[in-house]
């Protein structure tokens, strides 16, 4: 499936609000959490490892992670955001290394 992120994320936010909203689980924030990282396994399992996908699911993995730390570690979201714009950068750089097809191009075998 290409381009899988914006509905993805659009299904994982609306469920969770909806279900933050309807009071069914005591500790919604989990709910964010597991959303964000199922989310971005999702992206890797459904477009598989490409320049796009390589970016998209780790960070939203990653987003998981720090709502985590945030809210049950009390780390401080001025850790956090810095600390997100890195890890983005450094997928960025492993999505512009050459290494890894465009999204919907299956990568060549050489025998």
């Amino acid at each position: 499936m290409r381009n899988s992120f914006f509905p993805i994320a659009l299904v994982v936010v609306g469920a969770g609000w909806l279900l933050n909203e309807l009071h069914l689980f005591p500790e919604a924030n989990w709910i964010v959490i597991l959303g964000l990282a199922s989310a971005g396994i999702l992206v890797l399992m459904l477009e598989g490892f490409n320049t796009s996908s390589v970016v998209k699911g780790p960070l939203l993995i990653a987003a998981g992670g720090a709502f985590y730390l945030h809210q049950h570690h009390g780390l401080g979201w001025r850790l956090l955001i810095p600390s997100m714009l890195i890890l983005a950068g450094l997928l960025l750089l492993v999505s512009y290394s050459g290494k890894l097809p465009a999204p919907g191009e299956k990568k060549i075998r050489r025998s």
